[in-house]
């Protein structure tokens, strides 16, 4: 698996702080890591991205990205208001290639979720993985809605022949709903593939040296880690 794409279910579902977790693991593991974030908007030319948040949290991988836009909305519109060349899918996957070519694992990151525009033809990241013959990783939220968008994200992914690696929950919190801790359960089924961690609410917040230590415990070992789904499910029951 030299290249996985992580996209989400939608914006805010923790894709970020989950791509920072499959490095700082990998890293872990003695791999070579390198992030590639496909459009970073809603910063400036001279401000932090999603990918330099990924280093800071994860340690030493290397970092890059094919756009970026200066207001916070879909990539397609921040291109077409900021004046500047929308992201192409092959733009993508010549970018992600070239970091392969060197690295042990390239972390595709999207914007938003799976079919939010690259450009105005309606060009998506699932285009990008199409190219690449990636598996995608898919980040959700625990609560209400996320069967719904989780497993149109999963139909789409199938219906271009696309391996949907499995689902991370992106934000665990501390005292979980019904509907939560149902989830645990449903999300693998109407996803059509395996739960691969969930991530500790808040761990986005802490320390570089504790983020790295605990990142192996919030994923599977499909992701170089040491969580394991059962044994989540039954303290989710509890």
């Amino acid at each position: 698996m030299p290249i996985l794409v992580i996209t989400g279910t939608g914006t805010e579902v923790g894709k970020t702080v989950t791509t920072a977790a499959v490095a700082a693991s990998a890293l872990a593991a003695g791999r070579s890591v390198a992030v590639l974030k496909a459009a970073q908007t809603g910063v400036g030319p001279d401000e932090r991205g999603d990918a330099d948040e990924v280093a800071r949290l994860a340690g030493p991988v290397t970092t890059a990205e094919v756009a970026r836009y200066p207001d916070p909305l879909a990539p397609a519109t921040a291109a077409r208001r900021a004046g500047l060349p929308a992201v192409r899918p092959q733009a993508v996957a010549e970018a992600a290639a070239e970091l392969a070519a060197e690295h042990d694992l390239v972390l595709v990151e999207g914007a938003g979720g799976l079919l939010v525009r690259f450009d105005e033809a309606g060009a998506t990241l699932a285009d990008a993985a199409e190219l690449l013959r990636a598996p995608v990783l898919v980040v959700a939220s625990p609560g209400l809605g996320t069967l719904n968008t989780a497993e149109l994200t999963s139909r789409e992914l199938r219906s271009r022949g696309l391996e949907l690696l499995g689902v991370v929950i992106g934000s665990w919190p501390g005292s979980p709903d019904l509907a939560m801790r149902c989830n645990v359960t449903d999300l693998p089924d109407v996803a059509g593939a395996p739960l691969l961690g969930a991530l500790p609410e808040g761990a986005g917040s802490l320390t570089p040296v504790d983020f790295r230590t605990q990142a192996p415990g919030w994923l599977a070992s499909r992701l170089d880690g040491t969580w394991e789904a059962e044994a989540f499910r039954n303290r989710a029951r509890a």
